[in-house]
């Protein structure tokens, strides 16, 4: 069973290179009209200049598992801003699909908790699929839709679970094709747990991505042991193997809200039971330090007995 690693976004360490500064639209609109698009351009030029950094640190550390920033472009949704953020930096995306492309990085973005298609109002949905298409534009100009995905969760319940799902798989239909394929679901810490989210992925033929901290938080005495393999199967139809999430709490009391790091105690449970299925799998670190905790985890993975560290961020067991 070989896992790869990966992180969230920002590389920790690396000094200025977030790739989400941002732009709000009240600033955006203060400025005066013929400065408005040249700021625009700057900030999406500075932070796809600090993606390809992080890229290359991603590439001296045999890092193969990344999730881009949501926030690379800023206003790119908003009704009055909308703009064409392909064409001024098509060298731009093309280089940093060239860096994906030669080292085989699987990519992804997990568009925010607002991109939902449960609710009863049709501008939710229609924002969604707004945000989707918006997503679904960086993956094909990176030339990452073969392995790229855009993930996200099913939503609110609205007080009535079967009615809300039966809404969700409804507004479903209403995205395009060619952006559905890069789906996948995941299972949420509040609402929707593994039984469910499974059962809404095996419907639509979405592959799903486990993350295990949820499950731990929401699983209303759901037994992980019966559903892993099915989970895994979802990804059977993709070019890609499966992938999760790990986190931790950071207390007990802020039960769901991630630890800066992974505590390899809390997450055992889980590696043991990947492990009797053999399957290959890829992990994406979501813990407050990032890349920092991703490394520290491997390093720890990697002292088990029987488990043998193939690259910096891959091991084998």
């Amino acid at each position: 069973m070989k896992i790869r690693f990966g992180y969230v976004a920002n590389a920790l360490g690396l000094w200025d290179a977030s790739p989400s500064k941002s732009l709000t639209f009240t600033r955006y609109a203060a400025l005066p009209k013929d400065e408005r698009m040249e700021k625009l351009k700057y900030v999406t030029a500075e932070n796809l200049h600090h993606t390809k950094r992080i890229l290359h640190y991603n590439i001296a550390h045999e890092i193969g598992v990344y999730r881009l920033s949501s926030s690379l472009v800023p206003l790119a949704t908003h009704p009055e801003v909308k703009w064409d953020f392909i064409t001024p930096f098509k060298k731009e995306w093309e280089e940093l699909g060239q860096l994906i492309h030669q080292y085989k990085m699987r990519v992804s973005f997990h568009p925010n908790q607002f991109t939902l298609f449960t609710s009863e109002k049709d501008e939710v949905t229609t924002n969604a699929i707004t945000d989707m298409k918006f997503h679904y534009k960086m993956l094909k100009a990176l030339c990452a839709l073969e392995k790229g995905i855009l993930n996200i969760h099913i939503g609110g319940a609205y007080g009535d679970k079967e009615k809300t799902l039966a809404r969700f798989h409804q507004n479903l239909n209403t995205l395009p094709t060619e952006i559905k394929k890069q789906m996948t679901l995941e299972n949420d810490d509040k609402t929707y747990n593994v039984e469910e989210t499974l059962l809404a992925c095996e419907k639509e033929n979405i592959p799903m991505i486990l993350d295990y901290h949820h499950h731990m938080a929401n699983n209303d005495g759901v037994d992980l042991t019966l559903y892993l393999e099915r989970i895994f199967q979802t990804w059977n139809n993709k070019t890609t193997i499966p992938k999760v999430h790990l986190s931790s709490p950071k207390s007990d009391k802020a039960y769901r809200s991630h630890a800066d790091f992974v505590s390899l105690d809390f997450i055992m449970p889980f590696l043991k039971m990947a492990k009797v299925l053999n399957q290959d799998f890829d992990i994406m670190i979501e813990a407050k330090q990032k890349n920092l905790a991703m490394h520290r985890l491997v390093e720890e993975i990697a002292s088990i007995r029987g488990v043998k560290r193939i690259t910096s961020s891959t091991v084998e067991w």
